[in-house]
């Protein structure tokens, strides 16, 4: 007995070892400490579940953070794969798609990208209610895997690959404004034609 518990302990220990882990069951380790969350749909489930898993993955949410993170928009898709038995059922492939991007805390924007997500599941064309429950539960699931997948995202972002990121920004924006401001010193010495007078008949 006291054998086997070494082995299982021992297997354990092993596998923690090389960085097995149960899905759903690690921690997201973030390098970003602070970060300004804020989305379209100011209220929406899923800026408010990304909140609150950034917050239990020991990032602060606030408005002073360095970066931002801002979802721009969520849409669903729908299509039919397959159609079963007398056309009462039908297998469908629901999809949602994230778009968002990430900008310094003066608005310069670093990156954006999207996240994607598809499921299958079969409509039954006899039991509706219990199909809209099961399409319900899918679009669930899947909102839970979103923010899973941009908690990985914001899990590779590195302290280093921000500042690189910053300063590219900084440094578009400050060629902008210089060609800028030659395009308004050029125009300003540029002498201005006065309208040609007619002769008088």
């Amino acid at each position: 007995m006291i054998k086997r518990n070494l082995l299982v302990m021992g297997l354990a220990v092993l596998l923690s070892a090389c960085g097995f882990q149960l899905r759903g069951t690690g921690t997201h380790e973030l390098s970003i400490k602070e970060l300004d969350l804020s989305a379209r749909d100011a209220y929406g489930t899923t800026v408010k579940m990304l909140q609150q898993q950034l917050e239990s993955s020991g990032v602060r949410v606030h408005a002073g953070a360095p970066y931002k993170l801002v979802l721009l928009n969520e849409e669903n898709s729908q299509r039919t794969l397959s159609y079963t038995g007398g056309g009462n059922s039908a297998e469908y492939e629901i999809g949602t798609t994230l778009r968002y991007e990430i900008l310094t805390h003066d608005n310069l924007h670093l990156l954006e990208d999207k996240l994607e997500v598809q499921k299958v599941f079969v409509h039954d064309g006899n039991n509706i209610t219990g199909s809209d429950q099961e399409s319900s539960e899918t679009r669930k699931e899947m909102r839970r895997d979103l923010i899973q997948r941009m908690l990985v995202r914001l899990q590779l972002l590195t302290p280093d690959q921000l500042a690189q990121l910053q300063a590219t920004a900084e440094a578009k924006a400050k060629a902008e404004a210089q060609a800028l401001e030659a395009a308004r010193k050029a125009e300003a010495e540029t002498p201005q034609q006065s309208p040609l007078e007619l002769p008088n008949q």
